[in-house]
């Protein structure tokens, strides 16, 4: 721990700080140096100083004394080297990224304190990071959180803002804004560690809309009790997959193909109705959907979670139901629009 500690005080001794201040140094010194050696005034002393550490090949402000040119030889071989050294260190950060890289660091944090209305995807894994590409596809804002750091570094490559942490820490999901965040996504490695990150974000906020990974059935009862809204086992939903592929592989087309997020022409969207919209309690016939929009509504879900499929004309749309809709994206664009005015 102590070697640890001595090795950061000599990077941090190595560092520009250390460079600028050794440069300040000199600069300061030099002057007082001939305000005392010659006598001169402030501001020679100064303007002599910096001609002679940038070795520029001016005349002397005024005429040397012997004592005067030993201390200009010994200004010279100090004052030089320091220059020399903070500019070559200031342009190894630049073209080594180290300049980018700390702006860059500055950003995300930046954005950090800024953005609303996201995902925190804990784990960048091969679930993880699944989960991210789709979010970028659809620029849904989302945090990555992982505690390996290659993996972050990955994500933030791939255009992701990623913080290197603990997803079950409270004082990480709170950097990560989980008060302002949409939802929750737990797809951290182990169970264990899902659970204590769905546990974590429950308890900060009782509201948030929280999806976690589970490996075996198990871990799906632990996360539900943790908190989790959906519990996903990629394995179960893989076999569901390959067995209903088999089976009726025209069907699972036509999902992939309005799920897909990569479709232009169909797509499947959810969207709420609000308790203002011009949409609330009204009829399925009366809202005239289909004619006005070109959509087709597959299912409704209820306040209650209590799905309703193939829903009739004269079916209810209640404030704070969600449209579980099929059309083309702009119409479901304008659709959304509606529905939450």
């Amino acid at each position: 721990m102590a070697d640890g500690a001595r090795r950061g005080h000599r990077l941090r001794a190595q560092g520009p700080g250390f460079a600028v201040a050794l440069l300040v140094c000199i600069v300061a010194g030099g002057t007082a140096g001939y305000m005392v050696v010659e006598g001169w005034g402030a501001w020679d002393a100064f303007y002599m100083t910096m001609v002679t550490v940038t070795t520029v090949g001016y005349q002397e402000v005024h005429p040397l004394s012997r004592t005067g040119q030993g201390f200009t030889v010994v200004l010279l071989v100090g004052g030089v080297g320091a220059v020399l050294y903070t500019f070559t260190l200031l342009a190894t950060m630049v073209v080594e990224g180290g300049l980018p890289k700390r702006l860059q660091r500055r950003r995300h944090e930046r954005m950090l304190t800024t953005i609303s209305d996201h995902f925190i995807v804990c784990g960048y894994g091969r679930i993880g990071s699944i989960v991210a590409q789709q979010f970028l596809r659809q620029q849904i804002p989302f945090v990555v959180v992982d505690r390996d750091a290659d993996r972050i570094r990955a994500a933030i490559e791939d255009g992701a803002i990623g913080v290197t942490a603990d997803a079950s820490r409270e004082e990480v999901l709170r950097r990560v804004g989980i008060d302002r965040a949409r939802g929750l996504i737990a797809a951290v490695g182990t169970d264990a560690e899902n659970v204590y990150a769905v546990l974590s974000a429950r308890v900060m906020r009782p509201d948030l809309f929280i999806v976690g990974r589970a490996e075996t059935e198990d871990a799906t009862i632990k996360l539900k009790r943790a908190g989790a809204d959906r519990v996903i086992s990629p394995y179960q939903i893989g076999g569901m997959q390959m067995a209903q592929t088999a089976i009726r592989p025209a069907v699972v087309d036509f999902m992939e193909l309005a799920t897909s997020s990569d479709n232009l022409e169909l797509a499947m969207e959810e969207i709420t109705i609000a308790p203002l919209s011009v949409l609330a309690n009204q009829s399925i016939l009366g809202a005239n959907l289909r004619q006005r929009y070109g959509v087709i509504i597959v299912g409704i879900q209820r306040h209650d979670r209590r799905m309703e499929f193939d829903p009739e004309s004269d079916t209810a749309i209640r404030p704070g139901d969600k449209l579980v809709v099929l059309g083309r994206p702009d119409s479901l664009r304008r659709l959304e629009v509606e529905a939450g005015a």
